[in-house]
């Protein structure tokens, strides 16, 4: 895999040049705004290293967080010098912020120092990651919390490829999911790549991702903060562009994912009549196909429509709460949760 570059002149942070990140097989394009040179795209990059007299500071702060001296960082960012590193880009790999620097580590109150000193909580790096995706990506709770609490847009950077989201239902990290998700985070979100390179798989959102890998607890989670049953996408041009789009039914019913992913895409309103069933090999797979057939053949029960018309019509973030907020005996907020 291999990344290319866009370069445009619309940057989200005080400089005047942006990038776009994304990764495609086998190839490399980069896109040039009229009459750029390669000296051009040479000091863009330069824009995105600390200054010389910046330089030093900037090691400093690494190194306090480096060693998770919360109290040292405290006093440098006292210091003028030093608070005007904050939202410099530095290191080796990849360069970023103190503040992506803290959430990759895990040192949870050198973060909070920094975001008390005013660090650019969606500050970039120079793979167009925010903080608080590099915490997600490492798996630090704590600090997913703090940034998400910080203001952090729970959709991570628009010039990145993936996104929290994503990231997390791959992982399996449903602690991490739910705070996303409560923040207000897409449920439906899906990989950010031109229309030209659009296939199949662009459309695979975070609830397939989820199945594919195995992880029912994030299945679970994501239906009930409304991910669509059907393609996990809400793009209508882009599934126009494709072929045969597959469901996420037929895709859990190819992967062998089990009959309790089968079970939980029906309950949460997932076309039956849109597969198309092919017995394979595999029991599991059988008994997925037998349980699809057998719901072709009965209708929903009455109960189960209004639960999912109540559903639909409740606001997509945060359904939990939403239903909670509802006059209705406990028993039925519980059956609108799918609490049994």
């Amino acid at each position: 895999m291999l990344t290319i570059f866009h370069f445009s002149s619309k940057f989200p942070q005080k400089t005047k040049w942006s990038f776009e990140a994304f990764e495609v097989p086998q190839r490399m394009i980069v896109h040039q705004a009229p009459n750029m040179s390669l000296m051009d795209i040479s000091k863009i990059f330069s824009l995105l290293q600390p200054k010389e007299d910046e330089e030093d500071g900037c090691q400093q702060l690494n190194q306090a967080i480096a060693d998770d001296d919360d109290k040292l960082l405290a006093e440098l960012l006292a210091q003028e010098q030093y608070r005007r590193c904050i939202n410099s880009r530095s290191g080796w790999g990849v360069p970023g912020t103190p503040l992506r620097m803290a959430a990759a580590h895990g040192h949870l109150r050198c973060l909070e120092v920094l975001l008390a000193h005013r660090a650019e909580v969606d500050s970039l790096d120079v793979k167009a990651q925010t903080p608080l995706f590099t915490a997600v990506s490492a798996k630090h709770l704590d600090c997913v919390v703090a940034l998400l609490k910080a203001g952090a847009d729970p959709n991570g950077s628009q010039y990145n490829n993936s996104s929290p989201v994503l990231t997390a239902a791959r992982e399996g990290d449903v602690d991490i999911l739910k705070e996303l998700l409560r923040h207000g985070a897409e449920v439906d979100v899906r990989a950010k790549v031109p229309d030209w390179a659009s296939n199949a798989t662009t459309c695979r959102g975070p609830l397939y991702m989820s199945a594919v890998y195995g992880h029912l607890d994030s299945f679970k989670l994501l239906l009930l903060h409304g991910a669509n049953p059907d393609f996990n996408c809400t793009d209508k041009k882009l599934l126009a562009r494709i072929k045969q789009p597959k469901t996420v039914l037929e895709m859990c019913i190819r992967y062998g994912c089990g009959t309790e992913y089968i079970q939980l895409l029906i309950d949460f309103g997932a076309s039956v009549y849109l597969p198309e069933l092919i017995v394979d090999k595999t029991t599991q797979q059988n008994e997925a196909v037998v349980m699809l057939l057998k719901e072709r053949v009965c209708p929903k029960t009455l109960m189960s429509q209004t639960r999912l018309a109540i559903r639909r019509y409740l606001t997509m973030t945060d359904k939990s709460s939403s239903i909670d907020s509802l006059d209705i005996p406990h028993i039925l907020k519980n059956y609108l949760k799918h609490i049994t």
